[in-house]
């Protein structure tokens, strides 16, 4: 896209169009890439914007480069008027996602990015070649990521209450049991008793949590199960189940994760809450093609996916 000229100070507008690639890649070398300039004129590019802010944008952080906390704060407004630009300046026009330069930063469970992962960086290559997808994971603190224009997308447990995000519920999950295969748990009924007390847990929780719904289904039974621990992603904690004779849980949609481990899944006797799984962005994509393709193929990829 290339706009002339802003009224304010005869300011180019295509800076906006270059500080939202920069921003995205943090990087001249993969920026310089994206809009087809060279190294030195994206440098040149990047000087402008810094006279222009009056702020650094970009600085060295070891071998790579970081965004200033004003960057960061002006992201999502500067990824927001690009895109309102865009929109524009080719309206009713079908977009070709094979000629879309993107790339999209999807925020979510670990395990969903496993589950997802392969089938999703495929039909990008198939339908968009020059999308690139980054998979984040969850942080152990809550920032609001959509709203900064930190992550485009939302995958999973969708818990903000932010007004202006959007939110799309694509199907309730559960919990399931997990232990390594030959575990004296699978032998015999499963009592709530035995569930709490033949075997330590594991717990997965991104904050560090010794304490879940499992714990609070089991005080309404007058139980209480012995805690090892907690560990921080799902793939890390069947490793540890594997190896070990802790108890873990895992989502019912995850199942094909533990399975590649050899690890056996099983019903947990308990009454625990279903857990929502869903979509979330910020309205500022909502007319973006390129962004609504990649919501249609999570919507797809989920609804295509086994759940009994």
């Amino acid at each position: 896209m290339r706009v002339t000229q802003s009224g304010a100070g005869g300011l180019d507008l295509n800076l906006l169009v270059a500080l939202d690639v920069l921003l995205e890649e943090q990087s001249v070398q993969g920026a310089a890439r994206r809009l087809h300039l060279s190294e030195p004129a994206m440098s040149r590019t990047l000087g402008r914007i810094r006279r222009a802010l009056g702020d650094p944008v970009l600085v060295r952080a070891g071998r790579r480069m970081v965004p200033t906390p004003h960057a960061l704060a002006v992201r999502a407004e500067v990824s927001a008027v690009v895109e309102r630009a865009r929109a524009l300046f080719a309206p009713g026009r079908d977009t070709d996602l094979r000629t879309v330069s993107r790339t999209f930063t999807i925020i979510g469970h670990d395990a969903m990015a496993a589950t997802l992962g392969a089938a999703l960086f495929a039909r990008a290559a198939e339908e968009a070649p020059d999308i690139r997808l980054r998979f984040l994971s969850e942080s152990h603190v809550d920032t609001p990521h959509l709203r900064q224009g930190t992550a485009d997308l939302e995958v999973g447990m969708i818990d903000t209450v932010a007004p202006e995000v959007r939110v799309e519920m694509l199907f309730e999950d559960r919990m399931m049991g997990v232990v390594r295969a030959g575990h004296p748990l699978l032998e015999g009924e499963l009592t709530p008793e035995r569930f709490a007390t033949d075997a330590p847990h594991l717990i997965v929780s991104r904050r560090g949590r010794l304490r879940g719904p499992v714990d609070d289904a089991l005080a309404e039974l007058g139980l209480e199960r012995r805690v090892l621990g907690s560990i921080g992603t799902f793939p890390a904690s069947l490793c540890v189940l594997r190896d070990s004779d802790a108890v873990g849980l895992i989502s019912a949609w995850s199942r094909p994760m533990a399975a590649a481990l050899g690890l056996v899944t099983f019903q947990v006797p308990l009454r625990l809450p279903p857990l929502p799984v869903g979509l979330a962005w910020h309205p500022r994509h909502d007319a973006d093609p390129a962004h609504a393709w990649l919501r249609g193929c999570v919507r797809e990829l989920v609804a295509d996916r086994p759940r009994d």
